[in-house]
C-alpha cells in the first residue's frame, strides 16, 4: 500500500509516487500486450474470407486476452494522467486551462481506444460457439483500426503537445521530458496520413502496420514511462532530504 502524506485538514496520497506506479504498470501492461499479440502471428488479407475467419477462430482468446490487458492499461493510464495533471497545476496553477487540455484529450483517447477493444472483441466472439462470419469480422476489424491508427494519433499528438509545452513553462519536471513530448506530437502527427495506406497488415505505414506503433504508439508510452522514472527519483531524493531535516 502507499503510505500517504500527512498534511493539515487530512491524509493525502503521494502524487508523485502513484504517478510512477501508473506509469511502470502501464508500460508492463503494454509489453504483455505486445508479446500476447505478436503471438497471435500476422493478419490474412481482410478480402481472404476464409483466412479471416480460421485466424479469428484459431486467435480468439488470445485477442480477448489483450483486450483484457488493454484495458487494465487504459484504466491507469487515466491514474497517470490525473496524476500528471496535479504535478502541473502544483507548480503553476494558471497553467491548468493547458494541463486539461492534455488531461482531456487523454481521457477521450481512453474512450476511442476502449470502443475499439469493444469491436476487436466482437469479432473474437463471432467464432465463440457459433460459425464465423468473415463480412462481419472484416467490417469490425476496418473500424478498430482507424480507431487504433489515425483517430488516436491525432488525440495523443494533442496530449504530448499540450503536456510538453506544460512541462517547458512550469519546470515542474526536468525539460527534457517536455522536450520529448514536443517529438513524441510530431511523430504523432506524421502517423495520421496512415489513414490512406489501406489495411494490409504487411504493408509498414498502412491503418494496420507496424508503422502506427513504431511512430505513434510505443513512442508516447515511453514518454509515459520516462515521466514515471522522473517523479519516482525526484520522490526518492525529496523523501532523503526531509530524513536530514528531521534528524538534523
Amino acid at each position: 500500500m502507499t503510505r500517504p502524506i500527512e498534511r493539515p485538514g487530512g491524509w493525502y496520497p503521494d502524487v508523485k509516487l502513484w504517478t510512477a506506479i501508473a506509469a511502470f504498470v502501464v508500460g508492463a501492461l503494454l509489453l504483455v500486450e505486445f508479446i500476447v499479440r505478436t503471438s497471435m502471428g500476422p493478419r490474412p488479407p481482410l478480402d481472404s474470407g476464409d483466412a479471416l475467419e480460421e485466424f479469428a477462430s484459431r486467435t480468439a482468446t488470445f485477442t480477448l486476452i489483450k483486450i483484457l490487458v488493454d484495458t487494465l492499461m487504459m484504466a491507469f493510464l487515466i491514474v497517470f494522467l490525473g496524476g500528471f495533471r496535479q504535478l502541473i497545476t502544483q507548480a503553476r496553477e494558471d497553467l491548468t486551462w493547458i494541463v486539461d487540455l492534455a488531461f482531456g484529450a487523454g481521457l477521450v483517447f481512453v474512450g476511442v481506444t476502449l470502443v475499439g477493444d469493444s469491436l476487436e472483441a466482437g469479432g473474437a466472439l463471432d467464432t465463440v460457439g457459433s460459425v464465423p462470419e468473415g463480412i462481419a469480422i472484416r467490417a469490425l476489424t476496418e473500424g478498430y483500426l482507424v480507431m487504433f491508427g489515425p483517430m488516436t494519433c491525432v488525440l495523443l499528438a494533442l496530449v504530448s503537445a499540450a503536456g510538453g509545452y506544460a512541462i517547458l513553462a512550469s519546470r515542474a519536471l526536468p525539460l527534457w521530458t517536455g522536450r520529448f513530448a514536443l517529438v513524441v506530437a510530431v511523430l504523432n502527427l506524421m502517423a495520421v496520413p496512415s489513414i490512406f495506406g489501406g489495411t494490409d497488415a504487411d504493408h509498414f505505414f498502412s491503418v494496420g502496420g507496424w508503422g502506427v506503433a513504431a511512430f505513434a504508439t510505443f513512442p508516447w508510452l515511453a514518454w509515459v514511462v520516462s515521466i514515471g522514472v522522473v517523479t519516482i527519483r525526484e520522490r526518492g531524493v525529496h523523501v532523503v532530504e526531509a530524513r536530514l531535516v528531521v534528524e538534523a
